[in-house]
C-alpha cells in the first residue's frame, strides 16, 4: 500500500495524504490518537502495534489480536503465571 493510499484510507485529504504519512513514518510529525487509530484500522492492525518498541513486541501484538477472546484470556493467564515465577 502506498503512503498516499494509506493516508486516503485513513481519511486524510488526498492532496496531502502521501506527505503526511511520510512525515509520520520519518518521525517529523506524530499523528494525534484519532488519526493513529484510523491509520491502524486502515492497516488492519491494533493501535498498539503502531507504538511497539521493537519487532518482537509488534509481532506479539499482531499474534495476540488474531486470537479469539477465549484464547487471548488463556494466553494472558499463562503469561501472567510465567511472569510471577
Amino acid at each position: 500500500m502506498s503512503q498516499k493510499d494509506l493516508g486516503i484510507a485513513a481519511g486524510l485529504d488526498e492532496f496531502v495524504a502521501s506527505t503526511r504519512v511520510n512525515r509520520y513514518e520519518t518521525g517529523v510529525h506524530e499523528p494525534d490518537m484519532e488519526t493513529a487509530g484510523r491509520l491502524a484500522q486502515a492497516l488492519g492492525v491494533p493501535l498498539a502495534y503502531l507504538f511497539a518498541d521493537d519487532d518482537r513486541q509488534a509481532r506479539l501484538l499482531l499474534a495476540f489480536a488474531a486470537l479469539s477472546k477465549g484464547r487471548q484470556d488463556a494466553f494472558l493467564a499463562e503469561i501472567e503465571r510465567a511472569a510471577d515465577t
